[in-house]
């Protein structure tokens, strides 16, 4: 069975290349532009990772997280933030942090990295 993927980035191009690569790379890949869909698709089918966009519109991606770690049936998902800000997000409990711009090759180990640390090889 392959890992499902939400990839939830406000940049269209952005999107699909991560999901291009994805895809290719054996995982199922579902997408949100912004934060409000992403917060829909978890709450009705929880995926097995989350890439997650932190500048995204509506509903931010520090709120997205915090609404993801709230909630009992979905804290435990792992979130990949993939960001262009400088900032530092320690207190996010994010699985893994990816600084744009991100190659396919750096996504795919960091996927992949994040899916092994929570347990889930599927996509392997």
């Amino acid at each position: 069975m392959r890992s499902r993927i939400l990839i939830v980035e406000d940049d269209e191009q952005l999107r699909d290349a991560f999901r291009v690569a994805l895809v290719l790379a054996g995982f199922e890949v579902s997408e949100a532009g912004d934060g409000l869909a992403a917060l829909r698709q978890v709450d009705q089918s929880p995926p097995d990772l989350i890439i997650l966009d932190l500048g995204l519109p509506h509903v931010s991606g520090i709120s997205v997280r915090r609404e993801i770690a709230a909630q009992p049936h979905t804290r435990h998902l792992p979130i990949l933030v993939v960001t262009g800000s400088s900032d530092h997000y320690d207190g996010l409990d994010a699985a893994c942090v990816l600084r744009k711009p991100v190659s396919s090759d750096q996504l795919i180990a960091a996927v992949r990295k994040c899916l092994a640390a929570s347990g889930d090889t599927a996509g392997r």
